[in-house]
């Protein structure tokens, strides 16, 4: 299995200590342990824990950059569909049933059907990529996943000629998903996202099951998530339950609810801002009380891979 190594331009000062280095790399030589350990604490997982040890998974390439705590990127996110703040994702998505779990594949493809999450990923290897996370909201992280590229999936159903975009859905369940209640909320569930299928074919692009050597906690998107980091995160959709291959671009939901503040591309661009913050810099969390990180924003998030997939675009109009 080959890792995506990505153009990187990381101050002496931001390099990963050897001995953070190294014991990274012991903690993932003893992964078997740890999920052992995990599958005592959980009881409702459509992967079980010890899923991604059977498999075996290749660690990911060091970016230079310190790795989120994991006690921070599974204690703050957004999943709407669990509530507003940031912690409401970890207080309520226990809630949410994710054992048995299918994904429908339709449209335009040649194998359309409704498959169980085990015979989506059969035959599939998986890798760790260390990505930064940038948040629309101009606060980041670096988080390792566990995945594989989307197109491995996608190849496998055909895409038709005709096919040009990929909608995803995510779960929609009002009785596990107190958010989706919230009478005030001006979001349509289910939560809907979408990429060009140049972008769902880039090898960055993935579907993640799990994270920190570990399945995904429902939270972050249990079992089955998109991640692409050149966008920003609110593209990266959880707990996916149909993909749908289309001609015309798909309404996704931010774009669909406020279509002047989140764009369609929603690709990370420091010299486009938010109709209500600067996306120049961001806050690499976590953050000390008095002592705020904030960093430069990079085109692409520092993916300067992707750029091709946009030459002649005018990304201040294309945002």
């Amino acid at each position: 299995m080959v890792l995506i190594k990505t153009k990187k331009e990381i101050p002496s000062s931001e390099i990963t200590p050897e001995a953070v280095y190294l014991s990274r790399r012991k903690f993932i030589g003893q992964s078997s342990a740890v999920v052992a350990a995990g599958a005592l604490a959980h009881s409702s997982l459509a992967l079980p824990d010890s899923w991604i040890e059977d498999h075996g998974y290749e660690p990911g390439e060091e970016i230079g950059e310190d790795i989120t705590p994991e006690k921070h990127a599974t204690s703050f996110n957004n999943f709407f569909e669990f509530g507003t703040r940031k912690e409401d994702p970890a207080a309520h998505a226990h809630q949410m049933t994710v054992e048995p779990w299918s994904i429908e594949i339709k449209g335009r493809v040649e194998k359309p059907g409704k498959l169980s999450l085990e015979d989506v990923l059969k035959d599939i290897d998986l890798e760790e990529r260390i990505y930064r996370l940038r948040c629309v909201e101009a606060w980041s992280m670096v988080i390792p996943w566990i995945g594989f590229p989307v197109k491995r999936v996608l190849d496998k159903y055909k895409p038709l000629s005709d096919a040009k975009y990929v909608k995803f859905t995510t779960l929609l369940r009002k009785d596990e998903m107190p958010g989706t209640k919230n009478l005030l909320s001006s979001i349509e569930y289910p939560y809907v996202e979408g990429l060009r299928l140049a972008e769902a074919h880039h090898p960055l692009a993935i579907f993640a099951i799990g994270m920190y050597g570990k399945v995904l906690p429902n939270q972050n998107g249990a079992p089955f998530r998109l991640v692409v980091p050149w966008k920003y995160g609110f593209k990266s959709i959880k707990s996916i339950v149909k993909i749908e291959l289309t001609k015309r671009q798909p309404r996704t939901t931010w774009n669909r609810s406020a279509p002047h503040e989140y764009g369609f591309y929603a690709n990370v661009n420091p010299e486009v801002d938010h109709p209500r913050w600067s996306q120049a810099n961001e806050r690499r969390l976590p953050e000390r009380l008095f002592a705020p990180k904030r960093i430069k924003t990079k085109m692409f998030n520092g993916y300067d891979e992707v750029a091709s997939l946009y030459e002649g675009m005018d990304l201040k109009k294309k945002f």
